[in-house]
């Protein structure tokens, strides 16, 4: 029997095996924070949204009245995404974002005041919708903070657009349900406390930092400064106007909905079933890039997944069917998975001092857009029939996105100067195009 040698190294132990895809981002004690105070103020906001405008519908008796509560919660993104974006980095951002929960908790506990007459509610509701985007672009901003601007932030992003995503599928079904038990003035209350809950993760749940920004000048002057610098460098603008296109185009069919579903005869449970599609199939794809996907895959496959996302849509030219239509809208949204690409250039791009600003601009111009959208949409169904409309919105979005993937791809190459003139790559964004497989995706996509 051969002898032990005491002077072997003993066997390493097997490695534990460690979380990958998006449960890594649960290891991370400031991101659960973070992610269970959006899924708060994500039921806050449904909630509100559900009871207002049946509060509202019920106190004037008027369909349009009762709308409005709607798109007051989407055109007022425009003012704070732009003059008050600069709070986002003027000031430590833990700070900003309890700030903005305690004034939308207290807007809607005077909603909730009997005495609170419908002019009130409409002026409360647009107060939320201007501190909204302030909040969510130094959130997107602070996730660069807790999870870094590498892959961790993708996945994260994802994570939190996911869950917004769902919200769209089972929040205004839950709040209808909630309505039939509780008063709209009382369902109010709930969003009070889903919003103080949210501060009270935001405050002990996360670090403080201090103010990216500094800047002695007026806040509106601040504000729109940064703004000007973000849609001033053509990396930049070329990368938020990827990110807002497709959504821009994509709500189309949903907005027209209704009409497609009387066009084709389905009846309103068809409606809903055409409203569902777009987000199951953007969640199902979210979901598998950031879980199966490696990092330099996505962004292999960023470019092309933008290109083409919208051309299911022209899938209407036929009038298709119920499951047609509803399988073209899945494979639409399947296709914004490209976001996990595009988001990691975006934050790679723009200047630290400058990601509140930026991700505050992103925030208010694509809730802006798609609310433009949705117009443009309503009123070209007007004089088209809804299935042209949206073939339209397919071939008109699938040309943009093919123009914007072209500048993508230009400005990978070139930055431009101060004076608008090419300039070569700065070496931290050539050693982020070698890490993301950039060179690969430029020259296969």
């Amino acid at each position: 029997m051969p002898e032990e040698n005491p002077t072997a190294p003993e066997p390493e132990p097997e490695p534990e095996s460690e979380p990958t895809g998006y449960l890594r981002l649960f290891t991370i004690p400031e991101f659960r924070a973070v992610f269970l105070a959006h899924a708060l103020s994500l039921l806050g906001v449904v909630v509100s949204e559900v009871a207002l405008t049946v509060l509202v519908y019920g106190l004037t008796g008027s369909p349009l009245l009762g709308a409005l509560t709607f798109a007051l919660g989407m055109l007022p993104y425009l003012v704070g995404g732009t003059l008050l974006s600069g709070i986002a980095d003027r000031y430590p951002p833990r700070r900003v974002l309890v700030l903005c929960d305690v004034v939308c908790g207290g807007c809607a506990a005077l909603m909730a005041l009997p005495a609170t007459p419908v002019f009130g509610l409409l002026a409360l509701r647009c107060v939320i919708a201007v501190v909204s985007p302030v909040f969510n672009g130094t959130r997107m901003a602070t996730l660069t903070d807790i999870l870094g601007d590498g892959d961790l932030f993708v996945l994260g992003r994802s994570l939190l657009r996911i869950v917004s995503q769902s919200s769209v599928l089972v929040g205004f079904g839950l709040g209808g349900v909630l309505l039939t038990v509780v008063a709209p003035r009382g369902a109010l209350l709930i969003t009070v406390g889903t919003f103080t809950a949210s501060a009270l993760l935001l405050r002990y749940g996360t670090k403080r930092r201090p103010a990216r920004g500094g800047g002695g000048s007026a806040l509106v002057r601040y504000s729109l400064s940064g703004a000007g610098k973000v849609l001033g460098d053509r990396r930049i603008r070329a990368l938020l106007l990827l990110l807002w296109a497709p959504p821009m185009f994509m709500v189309a069919p949903e907005a027209l909905a209704a009409p497609y579903a009387d066009q084709i005869g389905v009846g309103v449970a068809g409606v809903g079933l055409l409203m569902c599609a777009l987000p199951v199939g953007t969640i199902a794809a979210e979901l598998y890039a950031g879980s199966a996907l490696s990092a330099t895959t996505r962004a292999r496959i960023a470019l092309p997944l933008a290109s083409f996302t919208l051309l299911p849509l022209t899938v209407y030219a036929v009038t298709p069917g119920l499951m047609w239509a509803m399988l073209a809208l899945a494979l639409a949204g399947a296709g914004s998975a490209y976001t996990l690409g595009v988001d990691r250039w975006f934050v790679d791009a723009v200047p630290q001092e400058l990601r509140g600003r930026a991700m505050t601009v992103h925030t208010a111009g694509l809730m802006t857009i798609q609310g433009v959208g949705m117009a443009l949409a309503g009123l070209a169904a007007e004089f088209f029939a809804v299935s042209t409309v949206v073939t339209a919105s397919g071939v008109l979005g699938t040309v943009c996105c093919l123009a914007l993937a072209a500048e993508v791809r230009a400005t990978r190459r070139t930055r431009t100067t101060g004076g608008g003139s090419p300039g070569p790559l700065d070496p931290r964004e050539r050693a982020t195009e070698f890490r993301d497989g950039a060179d690969q995706h430029v020259t296969g996509g």
